[in-house]
């Protein structure tokens, strides 16, 4: 399973982002899955893709090739993928991703998640999305979703396959039970 996920290049203030984002990847890795993320080596992006790397895994990349030329890229992943722009990057990771990971991250992180979300409400896109709400970090975009309901302007059934887990293992059930 190719799994995509979001996340910001820089490392945040709380140490244990890193921790949480080398956990993810090395289960990615040892699981026998491919990440899919942003291509960067810097910050929580280049911890994600080195703890799959390390723990024998596949990284596949998708990067414009603007951030190419800054010197952002990760030289050791398996594939690299280069884009034009953002939007065809942020297109390819859909089309890679079989399900999709929102990590703690910024406003790109944020866009990119919304963006599956949406496609996943419509059911144009029949995969997991999942948001990784460490430490409460996605609680506000949980309590609009519920507002969203609770105003009439969305629908359970409509966010039907949008997940919030607190940890790891709440990732794995998941991602196992669409295995099946």
């Amino acid at each position: 399973m190719n799994i995509t996920v979001y996340l910001g290049a820089n490392e945040g203030n709380d140490p244990f982002l890193k921790e949480a984002v080398r956990e993810l990847g090395t289960w990615i890795g040892i699981s026998g899955n491919t990440l899919v993320y942003g291509g960067s080596k810097s910050g929580l992006m280049g911890e994600l893709a080195e703890s799959v790397l390390q723990a024998g895994g596949k990284v596949i990349g998708v990067e414009p090739q603007f951030f190419i030329d800054a010197g952002f890229v990760y030289d050791e992943i398996t594939e690299l993928i280069t884009t034009k722009d953002m939007s065809e990057r942020k297109a390819k990771m859909i089309e890679l991703g079989d399900a999709f990971i929102a990590f703690p991250g910024g406003t790109g992180t944020l866009e990119e998640i919304t963006e599956v979300m949406s496609k996943v409400s419509l059911k144009h896109l029949d995969a997991l999305c999942i948001l990784y709400n460490l430490n409460g970090y996605y609680d506000s975009l949980k309590q609009l979703l519920d507002h969203m309901i609770e105003m009439d302007l969305s629908a359970e059934e409509k966010q039907e396959g949008i997940y919030f887990v607190e940890n790891l293992e709440e990732i794995q059930k998941i991602i196992q039970h669409k295995d099946i």
